[in-house]
């Protein structure tokens, strides 16, 4: 069973072993990177989250709270162990992530960019409901922006596609 459990001070460095699959690198920042970006951005309400499947620590999922317009939650990492992945970990992680910012209801939306290379994130994304701003960041070209609205037609549990 996938859950989301707190960073702290007993399983940060197990957090930061943790490593994509080589081919994953130029997608995703470190694992340690992650936990960094999460404490440089706390003023923003930044938290990273573990990931754990059966109780043990798999991946990490970096969130915050974006104020200036548009005002949304921005979905800044998600990794899952190289070790662990393809058995729906990440799915299952951003599905609970998604719920447990709709029931916080502070914004509406969550945005995210995704390097427009990196398929398998496109795909999981999409199927969660996320689609095209059509915005491109100028300091991310090879990105593209997505949103998803945290309402009930978009409930990824309702979506109707198999996992």
């Amino acid at each position: 069973m996938v859950t989301l459990t707190e960073i702290n001070e007993r399983n940060w460095l197990e957090a930061a072993r943790l490593r994509v699959a080589p081919e994953q690198q130029r997608f995703v920042a470190p694992a340690v990177g992650i936990l960094a970006r999460a404490y440089a951005l706390r003023a923003s309400n930044a938290r990273a989250f573990g990931i754990c499947d059966g109780g043990v620590l798999s991946g990490l999922i970096l969130v915050r709270d974006l104020t200036e317009p548009p005002a949304c939650y921005e979905l800044q990492q998600l990794l899952v162990d190289a070790s662990v992945q393809n058995r729906g970990i990440a799915r299952s992680a951003l599905t609970q992530l998604l719920e447990l910012l709709a029931a916080e209801r502070r914004f509406d939306t969550v945005e995210l960019c995704v390097h427009k290379d990196d398929a398998p994130a496109l795909h999981l994304y999409r199927r969660l409901g996320f689609v095209d701003t059509g915005y491109t960041d100028p300091n991310l070209p090879d990105c593209l922006c997505l949103v998803r609205h945290l309402d009930k037609q978009s409930d990824p549990s309702t979506s109707g596609l198999p996992d």
